[in-house]
């Protein structure tokens, strides 16, 4: 069986256009398959939309989060409760088209457990148009592991990569690094990336650079290293430095000079104190997610799970016998389980009471 996850967001404009594209290039396939919408806190109608698709598609799955536990986490989520042998991971904004599934699972079935799809193009403009290139090009100079270019989340990974990256603790996730990190056997295909569908972006600046630290700060120890360079660089400089000031002061007329001492006593006194802050900033980094791993606070919450195992169809009572209506009886209420599916249900029935 594929399972493709889905992370869900504020997206009433996108979900059903997404959902028939999707049930579209499933059925095409020939695989037994599921779908798995995470909705991550939606404060629209995506989760009602989600709910409806579902009574007339038992494909789907739908995950309700507790609140918003951004992107990786849902992401996170999906892949713990999808039973695929195989998972296919993208957005719900109809940028990354189901339509290229089918190319992902070919490979699967040649052999590859890591499909990345890398972007030959994308519809970004403005300055997201310019900065996406150097981010990932900076990306690849500073990871310690190699990381594909252009590869977001979207791709397919095999049941025991997705059971690999489960089971991974860490809270500041970059899931496209981890498909890496993990190895296994990895074949790469190429797509074009669309314009989104309809709605606006829900990644904010703020939520951006946050992503892009996490990358490079889950990946690479260079920024420590930086330091340290950029310290023993200062150490050197102070040194030769120092020495000009100590042949300088030979010269009465230079030693004389009062601009001359403030000078350079003000200059190296801002230089070395951008430096540390500089360093206590990247330290600050590191040791913010050690904190968080020290925490162990969950990367998400799941409120409910539903699947549907059959479409609903209405209950229609035979003709030929009457409706026997029995007499009402005390029930204790049982605790709601946390998942549930969409079977007819005995709600409004009343049980035998207890002795």
């Amino acid at each position: 069986m594929i399972s493709v996850v889905v992370p869900i967001y504020n997206e009433e404009e996108t979900v059903v256009a997404l959902h028939d594209a999707m049930q579209e290039t499933m059925n095409a396939t020939g695989e037994e398959w599921e779908v798995v919408y995470v909705n991550d806190g939606s404060r629209d109608n995506s989760l009602f939309l989600l709910r409806q698709q579902q009574a007339f598609d038992p494909h789907i799955v739908v995950v309700e989060l507790s609140r918003n536990w951004g992107h990786q986490g849902a992401l996170t989520a999906g892949l713990r409760v999808a039973k695929g042998d195989a998972v296919v991971t993208m957005d719900g904004d109809l940028q990354d088209h189901p339509s290229v599934i089918p190319r992902m699972i070919e490979r699967w079935r040649s052999g590859a457990q890591v499909v990345l799809a890398e972007r030959r193009s994308r519809q970004d403009r403005g300055i997201k148009a310019l900065l996406y290139p150097i981010f990932y090009r900076l990306l690849g100079k500073l990871a310690d592991y190699p990381i594909a270019m252009n590869s977001g989340i979207f791709g397919l990974i095999d049941r025991k990569v997705a059971d690999q990256i489960d089971s991974m603790p860490e809270r500041n996730r970059y899931i496209p690094g981890l498909k890496t990190f993990v190895g296994f056997r990895t074949e790469t295909i190429y797509y074009d990336r669309l314009a989104r569908h309809a709605g606006e972006p829900k990644y904010t600046w703020k939520k951006l650079f946050r992503y892009g630290f996490d990358a490079i700060y889950s990946f690479s120890y260079k920024p420590l290293r930086l330091a340290l360079l950029s310290g023993t660089m200062l150490l050197v400089l102070a040194a030769v430095l120092g020495s000009l000031l100590v042949s300088a002061s030979f010269s009465a007329s230079v030693r004389g000079q009062l601009w001359f001492e403030y000078a350079v006593a003000l200059a190296a006194f801002l230089f070395v104190s951008g430096l540390q802050l500089t360093c206590m900033g990247f330290m600050g980094e590191y040791i913010g997610r050690i904190y968080d791993e020290v925490r162990q606070r969950p990367l998400f919450v799941i409120d409910n799970i539903i699947r549907a195992s059959t479409v609903h169809k209405p209950y229609v009572v035979p003709q030929h016998r009457p409706i026997e209506v029995p007499e009402p009886a005390f029930v204790a209420v049982a605790a709601v389980a946390t998942e549930t599916t969409n079977a007819p249900s005995s709600v409004g029935m009343p049980s035998p009471a207890a002795a």
